[in-house]
């Protein structure tokens, strides 16, 4: 068996819709487990995503303005 994730939106009908395609193109039936939330709890999962996707943008926008340090230096003066 085969897990994959993804994010999906239950609707007024109780109808589950995927926010992305999974990429399968063969029928076949599935299992589904759905994590949801309680009233009131942060979704630990989507700001740890956002979190991350804002360092790696904050990162790569660094990086193409220059403003890197050589691997070699990153670790100099660490010990003091």
């Amino acid at each position: 068996m085969k897990a994959l994730e993804t994010t999906a939106t239950i609707d007024e009908s109780g109808y589950l819709t995927l926010d992305k395609s999974l990429g399968i193109t063969k029928s076949q039936r599935v299992r589904v487990i759905a994590l949801m939330t309680e009233d009131g709890e942060i979704d630990v999962n989507e700001t740890s995503t956002k979190i991350v996707t804002q360092g790696i943008r904050q990162g790569f926008y660094e990086a193409l303005d220059g403003q890197t340090i050589p691997l070699s230096e990153m670790w100099t003066g660490i010990d003091a």
